[in-house]
């Protein structure tokens, strides 16, 4: 028994909003959001928990969104049964498993309909080490939302559009706060990757930088250090994420005033002014995480460093090289401020793979809008001229051949790469 019910109405054309007058708020959501999530796929899938007798609810980021009116790309789910019940459903039902090695944390993935639904038993953390957790099952929907992180993400929806909501979640999603359920350093020392997390919703959720809860960035002060221990791997994930929502530079800022930083691979002396001036500049037009960390490193050495922590991609490691080399020698033209020609000529002579790609990256960083555009229609012309060419006209010494073509080259730059085969060719005959 939860005790009385008190009724709100909320002022709102899609939403009855009930409060459990002790812990538990719920409330009834019937949107086409969510409604649009019934495919023939989960109405299966329900219709296998309801006939087995245990309870499937929607959790995680998918509650997040639906309560911010919008579909989920990805819908995780939570149910009281447990890896062996699923498994037993599923077998009887001829349903096809995949994908189980989240066995040992609980979830099971059936695929039915040619959807994948990804389905993890309730659970309690029963030791933790900062990184990993040992669990139990349980079939107490409260002590499962205990566990999680954030208010904002210990929420669950039943199948049927009520909330769940243990933590006033909701309420912090409306006022755009993010908390640490219960105690923030609690959490943190559960699995000190939470800093990054709540950083990372923070950029997602908040209106406006610095205005977090003292309390919260005291335990993560507390905690920095913890971050040492958690995988590069798994911070890069998190850091990405976070770099490209709001606030980016903002909270890089905090992370080196807490001195979370150096613990997460970031340089000790990172150029965090040089960071806020190229987020403001350049987040609007979407630059990569990658493009905008550069503006953290002073030298490429820095990138080096950065990699053997955090394991970045070999496509992320060489355009942080490519930015941090080239994002003060290479620049517009002074005499002709709207011509890509700088840019172009260095993309014709280069041998970097994906030179355009990493062009366009380097503008962002360089606040060039104008010229952004410019390079985002510009389609990379064909030297019209070869090898092949020049042995028909009777030169036969390769390494004549080759001075000729940087020449025949040179002077195609020259003509904003206009000159054709036959002109370029005039040259070589009238030398």
């Amino acid at each position: 028994m939860w005790g009385r019910i008190c009724v709100n109405k909320v002022v709102t054309s899609r939403i009855n909003l009930l409060w459990n007058c002790r812990s538990l708020s719920t409330m009834q959501l019937k949107t086409e959001e969510f409604q649009s999530l019934f495919t023939d796929g989960l109405n299966s899938i329900a219709e296998l928990f309801e006939k087995n007798h245990f309870e499937l609810r929607i959790a995680g980021g998918a509650v997040r969104d639906l309560l911010s009116g919008k579909r989920p790309d990805d819908v995780d789910f939570a149910t009281t049964a447990t890896p062996d019940d699923m498994k037993r459903i599923f077998q009887a039902a001829g349903v096809r498993m995949i994908n189980n090695k989240g066995e040992k944390h609980g979830t099971i993935t059936a695929r039915i309909h040619s959807e994948n639904f990804e389905v993890t038993t309730l659970r309690v953390d029963v030791q933790t080490d900062g990184r990993h957790a040992e669990v139990e099952f349980t079939r107490d929907w409260k002590k499962d939302a205990e566990r999680r992180d954030l208010t904002i993400n210990s929420m669950f929806f039943g199948l049927d559009g009520t909330l769940y909501d243990y933590f006033s979640g909701y309420e912090d999603l409306k006022n755009r706060r993010v908390r640490f359920v219960g105690s923030a350093e609690q959490r943190i020392q559960e699995d000190y990757l939470r800093i990054l997390r709540y950083f990372r919703f923070y950029g997602r959720v908040a209106v406006r930088a610095g205005e977090h809860e003292p309390g919260t960035l005291q335990a993560i002060r507390e905690n920095a250090q913890g971050m040492a221990a958690i995988s590069g791997e798994r911070i890069w994930v998190e850091l990405k994420k976070m770099l490209v929502g709001k606030h980016a530079a903002h909270l890089i800022e905090v992370m080196y005033e807490l001195g979370v930083a150096q613990y997460m691979g970031l340089p000790v002396e990172g150029n965090v002014a040089e960071l806020t001036r190229v987020w403001q500049q350049s987040h609007a037009w979407s630059p990569k995480p990658m493009t905008l960390l550069s503006a953290l490193l002073r030298r490429s050495a820095d990138v080096d460093r950065l990699d053997l922590r955090l394991k970045i991609s070999r496509e992320e490691k060489n355009l942080g090289l490519f930015v941090v080399k080239h994002r003060r020698e290479l620049v517009k033209s002074q005499d002709e401020p709207d011509s890509l020609r700088p840019y172009t000529d260095f993309i014709i002579d280069s041998r970097e793979p994906d030179a355009q790609s990493k062009m366009c990256e380097l503008l962002k960083y360089q606040g060039e809008e104008r010229l952004l555009a410019q390079m985002k229609r510009w389609a990379i012309p064909r030297f019209p001229v070869s090898g092949h060419d020049l042995r028909k006209m009777g030169i036969t010494s390769g390494q004549e051949i080759g001075i000729i073509l940087q020449n025949l080259r040179d002077v195609w730059k020259e003509s904003r790469y206009q000159m054709g085969k036959e002109e370029l060719l005039n040259n070589v005959t009238g030398s």
